[in-house]
């Protein structure tokens, strides 16, 4: 199973600095050693880069995740060497994420349109705590007590990123496979939760989309497996594609363009939202 669904529990909310971590202060370490080097001060590093010297300092003194505009910005004006950008792929920081899902959960904490393709669990941003206890307790090796809770508790704080109330609220787009939903995992209880939560969700958030992929179906555009698409602040895309123990975030702009292309026809091909809601209706019904 990946990241999201397992090791990581798709996290915090992605509010707030992270904790600090080795990886953030010798990361910011360098980067000031860089600065220095080059002569700039915290504020004309900052205005170079686009961020003010407050974040220059949290960065520095390993409080705060770099961003990948951060990144790219300072490449440039620090030697242009190649180094910053590829350190920051292996920082680390708040507990409950694995540590390839990091990067991909900032860019999900402040992003205004987020599509998912899912079709091994149900994506954590959707699941009640027994599904993700249960499906944390299926992929060996097993958690210890501390780190199960430490999951659950990091997947259900992501989910505040459904709420109607943020400013603007996020548009969500979710593709999941009706095997997924039939698979009962964690047993009927747990499935029975676990589509009632679903029905309330579509049903109470209008931000949020759900298809329903049919198990029977003459074409499939998402034969390569799960997808997440997410648009920044300032109208960029990024993507996200996981694996076994893995993860990886997608800034090119010809891949990105391929799996909206993927996604777009995975949108056409599934059931509609109000088929799919229907769908999840008489799934809860059967059990």
């Amino acid at each position: 199973m990946a990241g999201e669904h397992t090791d990581c529990g798709t996290g915090a909310s992605g509010g707030g600095e992270p904790e600090v971590s080795d990886s953030l202060r010798t990361f910011g370490a360098f980067v000031q050693a860089l600065r220095e080097h080059a002569g700039l001060s915290r504020e004309e590093f900052g205005t170079l880069v686009g961020f003010s010297k407050h974040t220059v300092a949290s960065v520095e003194q390993g409080r705060r995740m770099p961003d990948i505009d951060f990144v790219e910005g300072a490449e440039p004006h620090l030697g242009n060497t190649g180094a910053l950008r590829a350190a920051a792929p292996h920082l680390s920081r708040k507990p409950g994420l694995a540590s390839w899902f990091r990067q991909w959960a900032r860019l999900e904490a402040s992003a205004i349109s987020l599509y998912t393709y899912e079709c091994r669990v149900v994506p954590g941003l959707l699941q009640t705590e027994a599904y993700a206890r249960a499906v944390s307790l299926n992929v060996p090796p097993l958690p210890d007590p501390a780190e199960l809770e430490q999951r659950i508790a990091a997947r259900l704080a992501r989910q505040e990123l459904l709420a109607v109330t943020r400013k603007p609220p996020t548009a969500f787009s979710f593709i999941v496979e009706q095997a997924v939903l039939e698979r009962c995992t964690g047993g009927k209880d747990v499935t029975r939760e676990l589509l009632d939560h679903l029905v309330e969700l579509v049903e109470r958030n209008w931000n949020v989309e759900l298809q329903v992929m049919p198990t029977v179906s003459l074409s499939h555009a998402g034969m390569d497996g799960p997808m997440q698409l997410a648009e920044t602040p300032d109208n960029r895309w990024f993507a996200y594609s996981e694996g076994q123990q893995n993860g990886r975030l997608i800034t090119h702009a010809k891949e990105i363009s391929l799996l909206h292309q993927r996604y777009a026809k995975l949108r056409s091909q599934a059931l509609t939202p109000e088929e799919s809601l229907s769908l999840l209706k008489r799934l809860r019904g059967a059990l």
